[in-house]
């Protein structure tokens, strides 16, 4: 990929995405001491960077791909990113879903036409069914991080943030299963002399594992991981990690209370809802304050689908 690449992709999505807006706030940026630019995901369609990836993948499928459909397994953002971008472009979409999903979430992907395949929980459920679907009626299988149209898609976050804003010194992402930060990564490396930092719970903290161990890492699934930031527990994937070693310049952990802290910063001086994967970001940059002091740094805010009843600042 070369930065012209780039352009054209950005170009190709730009009448099917909303180009998100960028916010400061001075108050915020006086309390941190940090000059903040905020890229604003949580108002994207669906609510989430995710319907990049997914639009931008879709799009690159041949006629006779589009006409048999495309399947994902998702309990989350994708599951609503593909089905609406699906819709979009004239496409089935097939959401392998969890039976205990958020019956919200799954009522989203119902009012965007998706075809929801209920699964066991876990990984293993998710992919089997999926690939079943892939089989029986030739769907392609779109996975919601590791896919090289997916990251690209996602990278026109970062286009846009750098084309709104003027130097930034430093962009900050939250990471989960790596696609925004492997987006992210690649449009800074290409337009830019951003350093890109990751962030990450301390309970879910694989990509911070990885990158010390040269290798991916899982995350054992128990109570001790049960983050209030339900999107960033997927692992890296083959695809995104290599471009994660490569361009990442560290990943900073934050604990669940300063999570918490990061969150009602955003609403009490942004005024904005975003969910807890969101705040994860600005967590990072507050918890190792001194190496982003008086710099420029653009935050990327994932997303804004909360559960607003089982929200809490206690």
């Amino acid at each position: 990929m070369i930065a012209k690449d780039f352009i054209t992709i950005q170009k190709g999505l730009a009448s099917y995405i909303h180009c998100t807006p960028v916010i400061t706030s001075s108050l915020l940026n006086k309390i941190i001491g940090v000059n903040l630019q905020f890229k604003c995901e949580n108002f994207q369609k669906t609510g989430s960077f995710k319907f990049r990836g997914a639009t931008y993948a879709i799009q690159q499928l041949t006629a006779a791909q589009k006409s048999r459909g495309v399947v994902t397994h998702s309990s989350g953002n994708f599951a609503q990113a593909l089905a609406l971008a699906a819709k979009g472009l004239g496409v089935k979409a097939h959401i392998v879903m969890p039976k205990n999903a958020p019956q919200v979430k799954k009522d989203a992907v119902l009012e965007y036409d998706g075809f929801i395949t209920e699964c066991e929980p876990g990984n293993t459920a998710r992919e089997k069914s999926a690939a079943k679907i892939e089989n029986e009626i030739g769907a392609t299988f779109i996975h919601p991080s590791n896919n090289k149209n997916v990251i690209l898609g996602h990278s026109t976050a970062t286009l846009e943030l750098l084309d709104q804003t003027h130097h930034l010194d430093i962009i900050v992402a939250p990471v989960g299963g790596g696609g925004l930060l492997a987006g992210t990564a690649l449009a800074a490396h290409h337009f830019s002399s951003s350093s890109v930092i990751g962030a990450e719970p301390m309970q879910v903290d694989d990509a911070y594992r990885s990158l010390l161990s040269g290798k991916i890492e899982m995350n054992v699934h128990n109570n001790n991981n049960n983050t209030i930031a339900d999107g960033l527990r997927t692992h890296l994937g083959s695809i995104n990690f290599p471009i994660i070693q490569k361009y990442v310049d560290g990943i900073i952990r934050v604990e669940e209370s300063e999570i918490i802290s990061a969150m009602r910063l955003v609403f009490q001086y942004l005024k904005i809802v975003i969910e807890p994967s969101s705040a994860v970001a600005l967590a990072a940059v507050i918890k190792e304050k001194e190496p982003f002091k008086s710099q420029n740094v653009g935050i990327i805010l994932s997303g804004g689908n909360v559960n607003l009843d089982t929200l809490s600042f206690s």
